[in-house]
């Protein structure tokens, strides 16, 4: 569970941030601050693990509040203005968003905090982060898919169908193929096609333009095929 507070100046920017905070299972909200002085004083009382940090504030502003730090917690900027995303990334924060943020956006940001937490408990540890899932929107929620259950995953325009292993049913998403293939550990999946990705635990059978799992038959895309061979370690697919 990360630890996190809500920086902005904007009231109904702040409420908005903490609804999506709380659709975010593995985020814990500790405290909402109206300006960066607010996080301060909370800093100071308790530890925190990611900030969500506005830029355009009165009398400190967030880029001025992140260079007054020693010892940063993760910071994933929100700010109207893409004009600072340089000098935020000079300043090591996670990510940077662009004010409207899109539910979809909001969440790969939380996603990439949450692995970099998990490194970090992991190389305290010597111990490899447990956690082996991801979250995805639907119907206005969060769903959890764990990578070990995913068979395989097909492209339709602007969403994502995940065929998984404990459902008859596919879950939907509003999401790319590229993005999902992002989410994807390489070492478990493969995109074979345009508008498929495939877990290479499930595949039984390999021709020169399919893929098998089990009884069905996927196409493998010509731009594709380098994928195929290294997996393979043979030549002529």
């Amino acid at each position: 569970m990360l630890k996190c507070i809500a920086v902005d100046d904007e009231p109904l920017a702040l409420d908005l941030l903490e609804d999506n905070i709380a659709k975010v299972p593995y985020l814990h909200l500790i405290a909402k601050c109206n300006n960066a002085f607010e996080a301060i004083e909370v800093l100071q009382r308790q530890s925190v693990d990611l900030i969500f940090l506005d830029i355009q504030m009165p009398g400190l502003t967030g880029l001025q509040f992140l260079q007054s730090m020693a010892n940063k917690p993760m910071v994933i900027l929100i700010t109207a203005y893409e004009k600072y995303a340089l000098e935020g990334f000079n300043l090591d924060v996670t990510d940077y968003l662009v004010k409207p943020v899109a539910l979809e956006r909001f969440i790969k940001a939380c996603n990439k905090a949450h692995e970099l937490f998990l490194l970090k408990a992991a190389s305290k540890t010597g111990k490899e982060p447990a956690p082996e899932f991801f979250f995805v929107n639907v119907d206005y929620s969060l769903f959890k898919v764990v990578f070990d259950d995913i068979i395989w995953i097909e492209g339709l325009k602007d969403y994502v169908r995940i065929h998984l292993k404990s459902s008859a049913k596919p879950v939907v998403t509003r999401m790319s193929v590229k993005s999902m293939e992002e989410q994807l550990p390489a070492s478990k999946f493969l995109r074979i096609h345009k508008s498929y990705i495939v877990a290479v635990s499930h595949i039984t059978a390999i021709r020169k333009n399919s893929i098998f799992l089990d009884e069905l038959e996927l196409p493998v895309g010509d731009t594709f095929r380098d994928a195929i061979q290294a997996l393979t370690g043979k030549a002529g697919f």
